[in-house]
């Protein structure tokens, strides 16, 4: 089936980035069938539309927005809107995630900035019903990808230093900068540049994945004390 012989369809973006949300959009009605594009900048404004009567025919949800953080905006989209199918687009893509999202909800999950094909077979496996996930998802539910996934974690945390270690751990803890700052008597820009370095060296883009590959490792109990 290609996407482009459905009858047109609506849509709602949800993401806080204007430049991303204009280029999806053009995704959108050149591959998926889509003729009517919504935006909402904030999960507020969005259930704000979507209580007042609007109805897409699906809603791109990013996972960091302004006043929502991880799944929760998901969870409370699904619980409003059951029958209403969520695509999450987000750049927090790995396996766990992934397959979290799934769990709570969406039908399916595309990482940003993926190629159009992507998003056109993504379309083409909601419009006939089915969920979607990326090439190369492995499901941390199975044992041999959560062994993956486990190894892959732990093997990233191996590169990082012991302040970064120690400051891993206290953004797990859910401290701020100014806070970790304060428990290790540094410089907050010092503790800024350290979680700079710490993103990197997991190959994540935010302190939520971040926390989440350490999660994977079981981390909490690999990291020594002091």
């Amino acid at each position: 089936m290609n996407c482009t012989d459905t009858p047109a369809k609506t849509a709602m973006i949800v993401d806080d980035h204007p430049l991303f949300c204009d280029a999806l959009s053009i995704v959108l009605t050149s591959v998926a069938g889509i003729a009517t594009v919504q935006t909402a900048d904030s999960l507020s404004e969005a259930i704000k539309a979507l209580d007042g009567g609007a109805r897409p025919d699906v809603l791109l949800l990013d996972l960091n927005l302004p006043d929502v953080n991880g799944l929760d905006g998901l969870m409370r989209l699904r619980s409003r809107q059951p029958d209403l199918p969520i695509l999450v687009v987000s750049s927090m893509s790995d396996n766990r995630m992934i397959s979290a999202t799934l769990r709570a909800g969406a039908q399916g999950f595309v990482p940003k900035h993926s190629q159009r094909d992507v998003f056109r077979r993504a379309f083409e496996a909601i419009w006939s019903g089915q969920n979607f996930l990326p090439d190369g998802f492995i499901d941390p539910s199975s044992p041999d990808g959560e062994d993956a996934a486990i190894d892959e974690a732990v093997a990233r945390l191996a590169s990082l230093t012991r302040q970064q270690a120690r400051i891993l751990r206290l953004i797990c803890d859910g401290k701020l900068n100014k806070q970790i700052a304060f428990d290790l008597s540094i410089a907050e820009t010092t503790v800024k540049a350290h979680v700079t370095a710490i993103m990197r060296k997991l190959g994540v883009q935010s302190r939520t994945q971040a926390v989440l590959v350490a999660q994977q490792a079981k981390y909490a109990h690999l990291l020594p004390e002091g």
